[in-house]
């Protein structure tokens, strides 16, 4: 079934029991996130991740997991971050793992 054209975002991160982190999304929710990860940059460097509704939402969250047990973040910020940046103030997430 599909959805109409003029249905709301629904954006839902969720950690499951397993502890994997989820990210639910509705096309609209999608098209927001994507929309909202590209407005990044060195001038508008964060965005809030906020319950819909609250007027400082760039990333509107609903609370309802959609697996029973699952937890569900309604808050958190997504950090645009330059090499430059790091070097000087977190040189040590620059360095490369060893994934053997």
């Amino acid at each position: 079934m599909d959805q109409p054209p003029s249905a709301a975002p629904r954006i839902t991160f969720t950690r499951a029991t397993d502890g994997l982190l989820e990210i639910w999304l509705n096309p609209q929710g999608r098209d927001l996130l994507v929309e909202q990860l590209l407005r990044l940059s060195p001038n508008d460097d964060h965005h809030h991740i906020m319950p819909e509704g609250d007027a400082f939402a760039d990333i509107p969250t609903r609370s309802i997991a959609y697996v029973p047990g699952d937890e569900v973040f309604e808050f958190g910020k997504v950090l645009f971050r330059l090499d430059e940046w790091d070097a000087e103030y977190f040189p040590h997430v620059l360095t490369v793992p060893d994934v053997r």
